[in-house]
């Protein structure tokens, strides 16, 4: 669905340094980044979550609808977008079952144009998401991971998700 254009992922402490007795949660430092990855989304990418999902809202397909209830075009799913970002986090953490909470709030819609020219499935947006480590918690043996989620437009970017918070449990 989302195409993931670039990805640069950390990976956490594994199995050399747990035979050495030293922990994951040991390992990591509040403020350590843990990767990035860019995603773009097309106005096709926003028609199959929208089958997957069951959200046929219009503003998330139809300009005119869009732009009639107050909206510039048509927008992601929010969703989609929250999904998207918190893979950053599950692909680091090497399994998508070790992200045990996931919170976020919803600051900006994501917009989606027509591509001006080729097929529905050219990319018209790109999200760019940064991953640091929020906290450690060595006992409960999780990490917070915070992730930046930014729409990319140009020179200029606008976050569009805030407190993006993903708690995972370490090996």
């Amino acid at each position: 669905m989302d195409q993931e254009l670039q990805t640069h992922t950390a990976a956490p402490p594994h199995s050399a340094e747990k035979r050495a007795g030293i922990s994951e949660a040991a390992q990591l430092q509040k403020g350590q980044t843990i990767g990035s990855r860019t995603i773009e989304f097309s106005r096709a990418d926003l028609i199959r979550y929208a089958a997957a999902s069951g959200d046929h809202n219009p503003i998330h397909w139809n300009e005119r609808f869009a732009t009639e209830v107050g909206l510039e075009g048509v927008i992601a799913h929010g969703m989609l977008t929250m999904g998207a970002a918190v893979g950053l986090a599950a692909d680091w953490a090497g399994d998508p079952g070790r992200v045990v909470d996931y919170q976020t709030r919803f600051t900006k819609p994501v917009p989606v144009p027509d591509a001006a020219e080729g097929s529905p499935e050219t990319p018209t947006t790109a999200l760019e998401v940064i991953g640091t480590v929020g906290k450690v918690d060595a006992e409960a043996n999780t990490a917070r991971i915070d992730l930046t989620v930014e729409l990319v437009d140009g020179e200029e970017r606008t976050k569009v998700l805030t407190k993006v918070q993903a708690v995972v449990v370490l090996d």
